[in-house]
């Protein structure tokens, strides 16, 4: 049974699962657009999460109207260049982006500008049949600004970020599963259960293994595939002598499920 921690008017909604934790957008008035307030308790809510060692998974979703239309236009319209370079507007989303814990976001709905950049900050995306995904900043005299430019060209090739973000044209869901920005694309109806059965199948392996194979993809991000080859095999040899690498081997011999203890 799920644990809502109760607070309806709050822009973040969070529900405990045993292991996995589900964060769900909250702004339904404006389709969960992303405020300043909403990103701080965002981040601030998922680095204490992703400290704990009993949270295994997290997914983070919205409505199935929209899991984020984008950045608050109304904070954003009254901005100048100095305040936002003075406060590194944004930049508290690298910290999300840093998070260790395995993260699936499930997507309804729009995806669109910092929405579309939140979700690629996640490790994986399942999108249900009705969403879209965008960066159409350029529609109003802007450019993506929360990664949506350098994500968007790794994930989907630099021909296709640039038809998305120079175009502002929206990418439905079965293209996007085709063009490997989503993992899966399922029935909207599908999509809360499925996205909570991988968290259930992640978090039930040990916690650090599944932080290093994360952290093992990421890697191959940033370097070359020498380098890339030799951060596995180092991250690998490193956890030989863990409990939870003696108890996973141990158990598949004795042909029985391993109780992993982090």
């Amino acid at each position: 049974m799920l644990e809502m921690i109760p607070n309806s008017e709050s822009p973040l909604l969070t529900e405990r699962h045993g292991k996995i934790v589900v964060l769900r957008l909250n702004r339904p008035a404006v389709l969960n657009a992303l405020n300043n307030q909403l990103m701080q308790l965002l981040v601030a809510t998922c680095q204490e999460l992703d400290a704990d060692p009993n949270t295994g998974c997290m997914v983070l979703t919205g409505t199935d109207r929209a899991f984020a239309a984008g950045a608050d236009i109304e904070e954003l319209a009254v901005q100048k260049h100095l305040n936002m370079f003075q406060q590194g507007f944004f930049e508290p989303w690298d910290q999300f982006a840093a998070l260790r814990t395995p993260i699936i976001a499930a997507v309804s709905g729009y995806a669109l500008g910092g929405g579309c950049e939140l979700a690629m900050m996640c490790d994986i995306i399942f999108a249900a049949d009705n969403a879209r995904f965008g960066q159409p900043e350029v529609k109003i005299g802007v450019t993506p600004g929360m990664g949506g430019s350098q994500r968007l060209t790794k994930l989907i090739g630099k021909s296709r970020a640039m038809d998305m973000i120079l175009t502002g044209r929206m990418m439905h869901a079965d293209e996007a599963e085709r063009a490997g920005l989503a993992a899966r694309v399922v029935p909207l109806d599908m999509l809360f259960s499925t996205a909570l059965e991988a968290a259930q199948q992640i978090a039930s392996y040990s916690k650090a293994v599944t932080m290093t194979a994360k952290e093992m993809v990421k890697q191959s991000e940033q370097t070359s595939l020498h380098n890339g080859v030799l951060f596995e095999r180092r991250s690998y040899y490193a956890l030989y002598g863990s409990d939870d690498q003696i108890e996973g081997m141990q158990a598949f011999m004795e042909k029985r499920p391993p109780v992993f203890q982090r």
